[in-house]
């Protein structure tokens, strides 16, 4: 190997590991924040005070490059990587391609345990608990396809609200099991309250459910689902419930105990900041039994949770820089994160609350907002509609969006700013809407 310094700090940590004094659940802080090269909060200061200190986030976007010539608001796809995430990814690049399948087959493992853990850490679970994948839609798929025990008696949940591939995945099972499908809508302005309602009438009125797939956080318009309440009614009814934290992880400030399921799928390239190609899969211990392995991989005591994927060849070197996202991204802090990302969602939310031509979508009450969020003109729901306002925002106002399609409700402009986003930039924005009539 050419990083020898990089190999010899992850071989004494993965020699901590082994020898007992690093646990996946013990709180350790891997990261050093402050250290040089990455961003340090002030002390002694709130979040949502930081929040709105444009000194300390115009620091954090000088991590990053600017998109040239266009007011970016669509983040949602991936998340831009930082310089340091960026330089230890292309030297990982760099190694990996010199030392080839020299590296590949006699240290990556071993490396690639280093990442694990830090995943682990990072949503406070055991390391066992966590596979990589390449994104959450390969955690989720698998989940789906591979649950056991569903028959032509039983019934499947999903709602208007979900990714549509994972819809149309669990529709699938129809085809594939014979179970019948159930859809709940929930409302396009909604709260947190409401959306448990909706969930539990759901319930109630169709007693043979058995499998339930809920988003924490909306790709469509950045709603919070209760998941753990959710889960904890789903559970006393015998469902077992697949949760999708695509969107979630780095977007809210949690670790999975808080959302009170067995399994779920979640992005690190998104709002932790790694390279494109990296997900993650948990699998609560002890769940193994009702997700089958991966066709062709064996697991008969239901006690590896990676034999429920087959990453195949994988881009080495996204995995290998795990931890340098996750630094970074401790390093700013995940409530701070979490807050900013809200101030720069109300900043344009609360001014369309007043814009009798504007609709908006996602959270009726600040507990069910995120950092996304999402509009339409007035009784323009359509999937055209939507397409002639995004590209209205973008041909005439120079501000890039995106459009979302699956809701109930219809159609929209999906706005996603990120950390580097600044204040004038959502100005923009507001200002763009106030002409949209």
């Amino acid at each position: 190997m050419t990083i020898k310094h990089s190999q010899l700090s992850r071989r004494k940590f993965l020699g901590a590991i082994a020898a007992g004094t690093v646990f996946g659940v013990s709180g350790l802080v891997y990261g050093q924040a402050g250290r040089r090269g990455l961003p340090v909060p002030p002390q002694a200061i709130s979040a949502d005070s930081l929040a709105r200190d444009e000194d300390f986030w115009r620091e954090v976007a000088g991590y990053y490059d600017r998109t040239e010539g266009i007011v970016n608001l669509e983040h949602g796809y991936w998340g831009k990587m930082a310089h340091p995430v960026q330089n230890a990814f292309i030297e990982a690049t760099k190694m990996v391609n010199a030392q080839n399948s020299f590296y590949a087959r006699k240290s990556y493992d071993e490396d690639a345990r280093l990442s694990v853990h830090r995943v682990a850490q990072a949503l406070g679970v055991h390391d066992d608990e966590i596979v990589i994948t390449r994104n959450a839609t390969e955690a989720i798929h698998n989940l789906i396809r591979q649950y056991q025990g569903l028959g032509p008696n039983d019934a499947v949940l999903y709602a208007d609200l979900d990714y549509p591939s994972f819809k149309d995945t669990m529709r699938w099972l129809e085809q594939a099991y014979g179970a019948g499908s159930v859809e709940v809508e929930i409302p396009q302005r909604a709260t947190q309250s409401e959306i448990l309602k909706r969930y539990i009438d759901t319930f109630d009125a169709n007693p043979n459910l058995k499998l339930m797939l809920i988003t924490h956080v909306s790709n469509q318009h950045g709603l919070v689902v209760p998941v753990a309440e959710i889960a904890s009614q789903a559970k006393s009814r015998g469902i077992d419930v697949i949760c999708d934290s695509a969107q979630s992880w780095g977007l809210l400030d949690f670790k999975v105990s808080d959302l009170n399921v067995d399994w779920a799928g979640f992005n690190l390239h998104k709002w932790i900041g790694s390279p494109i190609g990296v997900g993650a899969l948990y699998m609560k211990r002890g769940s193994l039994n009702k997700i089958a392995p991966y066709p062709g991989e064996s697991d008969p005591e239901n006690s590896h949770a990676s034999t429920r994927v087959h990453m195949a060849t994988s881009n080495f070197a996204s995995i290998l820089t795990i931890p340098d996202a996750i630094d970074f991204h401790e390093s700013i802090g995940g409530q701070n994160k979490e807050s900013r990302l809200r101030y720069l969602r109300q900043l344009w939310t609360d001014e369309a609350e007043s814009m009798s031509h504007i609709e908006l979508l996602g959270g009726s009450d600040e507990e069910s907002w995120t950092g996304m969020g999402s509009f339409r003109l007035q009784a323009r729901n359509s999937v055209a509609d939507a397409r002639e306002l995004q590209q209205r925002l973008e041909n005439d106002f120079g501000i890039f969006t995106v459009i979302r399609v699956g809701l109930a409700s219809g159609s929209c402009v999906r706005i996603t700013p990120q950390v580097f986003t600044s204040p004038d930039e959502i100005s923009k924005l507001v200002d763009a809407m106030k002409k949209l009539v």
